[in-house]
């Protein structure tokens, strides 16, 4: 489920509890989590409304000015389905942000995450990529996904989620648009650039 960055905010703030969506059927179910670069979002419950239970409180605590912006948003959308109310708060900080914060690294760590780096290669149905995608991401940081995937001749989703997959390592953070190294990623890069040297 994506979220606006002033949504995200209004939930890390506490002004927001609630969202509407548009769903043939729910995307998300009560007791499941989301990270975010607000911290984790942790989904309460999950229902399916008519426009007339929508409520004037529903509206603000959802951050729109009232009903009436929240169902005329909510009728522009191009989904096919109906209205569910998801109500949510912020579980606590997401611990990819404090590992990625980390660039104090021992020399076992730098070992540990060069071999997870080559597990993932080595499990790969293309060449090894993790490198290349790192050092990419160092040399442009905020780049748009797409402009990024297109320099490795890629698809946007599968680079996508191979950057998730470096980010679950702490090595990379999201930016509005695009990435950047964390600081325990530049810290593996230098390490991997000494080796080289």
């Amino acid at each position: 489920m994506l979220f606006r960055r002033e949504v995200l905010e209004g939930i890390a703030g506490g002004r927001i509890d609630r969202v509407f969506r548009v769903w043939a059927k729910p995307q998300v179910r009560a007791g499941s989590t989301q990270r975010t670069w607000a911290g984790t979002i942790v989904i309460d419950s999950v229902a399916a409304v008519t426009p007339e239970e929508i409520t004037e409180e529903d509206a603000l605590r959802s951050g729109f000015e009232g009903r009436v912006a929240l169902l005329t948003a909510l009728s522009k959308s191009r989904k096919e389905g109906g209205y569910h109310r998801v109500m949510l708060h912020l579980g606590g900080p997401d611990p990819r942000a404090e590992l990625a914060e980390n660039a104090d690294l021992t020399d076992r760590e730098l070992a540990d995450l060069t071999t997870a780096l080559d597990t993932i290669d080595n499990r790969s149905r293309r060449a090894p990529w993790t490198r290349e995608v790192l050092r990419l991401i160092d040399e442009h940081p905020g780049l748009r996904a797409q402009d990024l995937a297109e320099r490795l001749d890629r698809d946007k989703l599968p680079f996508k989620a191979d950057v998730r997959r470096l980010k679950a390592l702490g090595l990379t953070q999201s930016l509005e648009t695009g990435y950047r190294l964390s600081p325990r990623g530049k810290a593996l890069m230098a390490y991997l650039r000494s080796l080289t040297e």
